[in-house]
């Protein structure tokens, strides 16, 4: 029988605080408990069905009568931002935790910018992406500055107005930047930010681009490959891995554009692997607290779900799950160390609970796909 596994990433919708997020300073976060609370009851009448309010206490969504396999993933290693969820579900976690820099980057990285770029730097501090360019736009506009800013988290991000450094130029700008960011200055990723409009109306484009440094150990992403499965990225999944592991990469900027590449692939393809990042529960409404937001893009999801249970096939394997969470409940507007959920649908499921790594993802795809297992790389298969 020809197989599919589809692997479909809510981005940093958290299900619960870790036992370690105090030592993250997220201590108590919950980013869908505190979204169904804050809406005053969540709406997903499919996910719902699924088991959602199964793995969690949530206002709104009741637990199931007949759920999909159900639970609560964690990561292995250190780290709450999309490379390490995403890697993490593929059976890389890191050993120790990549750079982070609260107090901005040195003159050292910023001089090697500036250098390789020929424009001046403007920033260079933790801060929010939209207040970013809300700040420096301007100068970015008139000056031809490239806005360098980072997080919490281990990235290195640069913004710049389109008129002044086009889109293309800056993703070329952000290549040369990730070869330097090697050694004690390996971050995670080094992402593109263009953005345009005029002074007070400045919007980020759908041109950001991630640059993150390779995995650092084997995954199931390679065990897919030498096992000649077909391998699908759909948005910036592929990006993620630096491209690795993947024979073809789908458009998926915004939510509708990854959604829309996830059905037709699903109603396409025969067997392979698809894994999908949904990017707007994270990039437009987590890091801004918009809990209204939040809610309506859940919306469109469990709508998106109803579809693509239309389209599952004998022989398919269904994952929804998360990388890390975004509490807007939580001071701040950047990532929470947080569990991720987990739903799956497959021939013969019995709706148990399945708590474990993260890994078990890949590990369950790899067995569902190849017919094998891989005990060098972490994850234990929760399908048979």
């Amino acid at each position: 029988m020809r197989r599919r596994a589809v692997v479909v990433v809510l981005d940093a919708v958290g299900a619960g605080a870790l036992p370690d997020a105090a030592d993250y300073g997220d201590a108590g976060t919950n980013t869908l408990a505190h979204v169904a609370e804050l809406a005053r009851g969540l709406r997903l009448p499919n996910l719902q069905r699924l088991g959602l309010g199964s793995i969690l206490p949530l206002q709104g969504v009741a637990p199931a009568e007949a759920p999909a396999v159900h639970g609560r993933l964690h990561p292995l290693g250190p780290g709450k931002d999309s490379t390490t969820g995403h890697w993490e579900l593929m059976g890389v976690a890191a050993r120790t935790p990549r750079p982070t820099y609260p107090n901005g980057f040195p003159p050292s990285v910023i001089d090697a910018i500036e250098q390789a770029s020929g424009r001046r730097v403007v920033c260079n501090a933790p801060t929010d992406g939209i207040a970013v360019i809300e700040q420096y736009g301007e100068r970015a506009l008139r000056d031809g500055a490239l806005i360098v800013y980072t997080s919490q988290d281990s990235v290195l991000q640069i913004a710049a107005h389109t008129d002044a450094l086009p889109a293309t130029e800056l993703h070329g700008l952000c290549a040369r930047v990730r070869k330097l960011m090697v050694g004690e200055h390996a971050v995670g990723r080094v992402i593109a930010r263009p953005f345009d409009g005029a002074p007070g109306a400045f919007e980020r484009t759908r041109e950001r681009r991630d640059f993150a440094l390779a995995p650092t150990s084997r995954s199931h992403l390679d065990e897919l490959r030498e096992a000649g499965v077909q391998t699908h990225a759909v948005g910036k999944v592929g990006q993620l891995f630096g491209g690795r592991g993947f024979a073809r990469q789908h458009p998926g900027a915004t939510n509708a554009e990854a959604i829309a590449s996830t059905t037709r692939l699903m109603d396409e393809l025969d067997e392979g692997f698809v894994f999908t990042n949904l990017i707007e529960t994270d990039q437009v409404y987590g890091h801004r607290n918009d809990v209204a937001g939040f809610h309506g893009a859940l919306r469109e999801i469990d709508a998106a779900v109803g579809e693509w249970e239309r389209l599952l096939r004998p022989g398919d394997l269904f994952v929804l799950t998360a990388d890390h969470g975004c509490d807007p409940a939580h001071p701040g507007t950047d990532h929470t160390r947080e569990y991720a959920p987990l739903l799956a649908l497959f021939d013969g499921h019995d709706g148990r609970r399945h708590d474990g790594p993260l890994a078990d993802v890949g590990a369950s795809v790899l067995r569902w796909l190849a017919g094998r297992d891989a005990p060098a790389v972490p994850g234990a298969p929760f399908v048979p």
